[in-house]
């Protein structure tokens, strides 16, 4: 596996690889964009796992975002934080998605998606079990291009 597309420019507020995975790993909400067949974008909140090298997204099958997937795979997620400007810190993601398993994801069990599906349930709903309802299966972005900012970095530059 390779990895991903690191940025040049703003270095000096990126995070660190361990910083992102710790964000990564406690924020709960990412905005998915895709494009649409007349390429109209569409974005939307979505809840996602990260396993330090992916980001699993559970998406409803039967939505715009899977419907635009389907057609193209190429992606872009953001996942942010903060309030003032000097809170404001995020990870961007974009590559290609693949779907995973089961679609819809049923309980028949999948040694691909024990890791991802035991992180969901941890994040999300306080158990270490997956309970699929049916109507969601999952998609993984192995990101070819990360980038990453923390404004609160800032501060420490102007000395």
């Amino acid at each position: 596996m390779t990895e991903p597309t690191r940025q040049r420019r703003g270095r000096a507020i990126a995070m660190t690889p361990a910083e992102v995975d710790e964000f990564l790993t406690t924020e709960r909400t990412c905005r998915v964009a895709t494009a649409s067949r007349d390429g109209r974008p569409h974005v939307a909140p979505l809840w996602f796992a990260w396993d330090g090298t992916s980001l699993w997204l559970n998406s409803v099958v039967r939505s715009q975002r899977w419907t635009d997937l389907a057609r193209d795979p190429r992606i872009a997620v953001v996942v942010d934080a903060g309030v003032e400007y000097s809170e404001l810190r995020g990870v961007e993601l974009s590559g290609a998605v693949a779907p995973v398993g089961d679609i819809p994801r049923t309980a028949a069990p999948d040694p691909a998606l024990a890791t991802p599906e035991r992180l969901f349930a941890r994040k999300y709903m306080g158990r270490g079990e997956y309970a699929p309802d049916g109507r969601h299966a999952w998609l993984r972005l192995t990101p070819d291009k990360l980038v990453s900012w923390d404004f609160r970095k800032l501060a420490g530059l102007s000395r």
